[in-house]
């Protein structure tokens, strides 16, 4: 049997995870816990070098290959460093990579949690196959992971792939530090404001909405609300997500015509939720995009599910170490 194995290092504002895994991406192992913000960053970190520690102790340090860390960012993967999330306060140029390297004395990755999730994809789910490909997060905040000619494009430093920054209409929900911005438009938070705006309004003419009584609970209405009550079939709803779709096929659009992909790869969201998102999307990319571009490229659900960040930090180390 093959005792060669990876260690992958999830690091989230809510929890982290330690997870082994072999090259062809079966997992064998799993430790996660809450990361606890308000204890520090050496918290978090101990119990990750921890954890990682007693795996490696069980599977045989002698099998260990390398270790990818996953972390939202900003960050420094030349150097390996993680440079102040805003969901990790405290964590400021923490030093991930070598600490990691210190202990177990093997190759160690850092790369921000969209191109990792890019990676996952790519390598072992919707991607696979592909040599120009690029990933969207489309889960609480927007982001992007861009694979060009069978390699990860991360940047000059690392902010590659900030498309939710991208301002698409003059004015509309505030993501990301500007008004109208892909973001604003196609995210969790992006579409609660919608929908709060939406909901208010209809209420307001006085028109019934199943999903919101009052003007007062509108702006507590989440994207899982709005979810559920499409599935019902409630044309409120249906028609937030048809807004946000359509402003998802404008960023599109402008990806398309730019970067020339043969896939689209879109997570959480999109991938729950690509029935109501999908039509209204599609109709925006077949008006505006370059008739030769959208005809080599695709727009899919994401393939790994809710295993995704698993599959992401390992990703990492098992396609850093192949030299991808």
């Amino acid at each position: 049997m093959d005792d060669k194995y990876y260690l992958g290092i999830d690091i989230g504002g809510t929890k982290c995870a330690v997870i082994a895994g072999r090259g062809n991406m079966d997992i064998i192992d799993k430790i996660s816990f809450p990361t606890e913000t308000k204890k520090g960053p050496c918290h978090a970190i101990n119990l990750l070098l921890e954890n990682a520690g007693l795996m490696s102790d069980k599977l045989g340090l002698k099998g260990l290959q390398s270790i990818g860390i996953s972390c939202g960012g900003p960050l420094d993967s030349r150097k390996g460093l993680v440079q102040s999330p805003p969901n990790l306060p405290g964590w400021d140029n923490i030093p991930i990579v070598e600490l990691f390297v210190e202990k177990f004395h093997v190759p160690a990755y850092l790369q921000n949690d969209a191109n990792a999730c890019a990676l996952a994809e790519w390598k072992f789910g919707a991607g696979k196959g592909t040599e120009n490909m690029i990933f969207l997060t489309f889960g609480t905040g927007m982001g992007a992971g861009i694979i060009v000619d069978g390699k990860l494009y991360s940047g000059t430093n690392d902010l590659a792939g900030e498309v939710g920054h991208v301002r698409l209409e003059d004015d509309g929900p505030e993501a990301y530090g500007k008004k109208g911005s892909f973001e604003g438009f196609c995210s969790g938070t992006g579409i609660s404001m919608i929908a709060k705006k939406i909901v208010i309004e209809k209420l307001k003419r006085g028109e019934r909405v199943s999903f919101c009584q009052d003007i007062e609970n509108a702006g507590k209405l989440t994207t899982k609300d709005i979810a559920d009550a499409a599935f019902r079939g409630d044309r409120t709803a249906i028609e937030i997500f048809e807004f946000s779709g359509k402003e998802l096929g404008k960023g599109l659009s402008v990806l398309i015509d730019i970067l020339n992909p043969q896939l689209i790869v879109i997570g959480s969201i999109y991938a729950r939720c690509s029935q109501f998102l999908e039509p209204a999307c599609m109709e925006v990319i077949n008006r505006e995009t370059l008739k030769l571009s959208r005809s080599v490229c695709r727009v899919v659900p994401a393939a790994l599910g809710e295993q995704v960040g698993d599959f992401a930090s390992l990703s990492i180390a098992i396609c850093s170490d192949n030299g991808k």
